[in-house]
């Protein structure tokens, strides 16, 4: 197990398995030691989170929902690194988008449960630059979806 596994798993978090592409493209795209991954949405044994944050999802729910994400990028690094975490260097970027009313203004608050995930999890590498956006709708009328990019060695 990596380092960085161990840190999940102290935090009682296992990385499931990189979940698969819902349409016509791929899950991540490597460039150079730049790893971009496409757009994760959250999904628990549950199923996906649906909501939309002002109207039937709060805050903190939200947060949580993006956290769900964070675990699904990392899932996605991993399977980048062939498997191995400790491949990973840092997170770059994240860019946040929040299924949102158009009075809602706490996005920023909402993509916090995916950086405030990864800054635990990965100490200084999981700290990055990042966006939170509102959007109408996401697909399936999930509550959040987060893209990362990722520098791995």
């Amino acid at each position: 197990m990596s380092g960085f596994e161990t840190k999940l798993a102290e935090m009682g978090i296992t990385l499931p398995d990189a979940p698969a592409p819902a349409a016509n493209y791929v899950p991540y795209v490597q460039v150079g030691d730049l790893v971009h991954v496409s757009g994760q949405i959250p999904v628990t044994a549950n199923g996906m989170i649906i909501g939309k944050l002002g109207d039937t999802m709060d805050t903190e729910a939200g947060a949580e929902a993006a956290k769900t994400c964070a675990i699904a990028l990392l899932a996605q690094v991993k399977a980048a690194c062939g498997g191995d975490l400790d491949r990973l260097v840092r997170v770059v970027k994240l860019v946040g988008f929040v299924n949102s009313t158009p009075a809602f203004g706490d996005q920023p608050k909402v993509i916090n449960g995916a950086s405030d995930f990864l800054a635990e999890a990965l100490g200084d590498a999981g700290r990055h630059a990042r966006s939170a956006v509102s959007a109408a709708a996401l697909p399936f009328g999930v509550a959040v979806e987060i893209e990362g990019i990722f520098q791995i060695k």
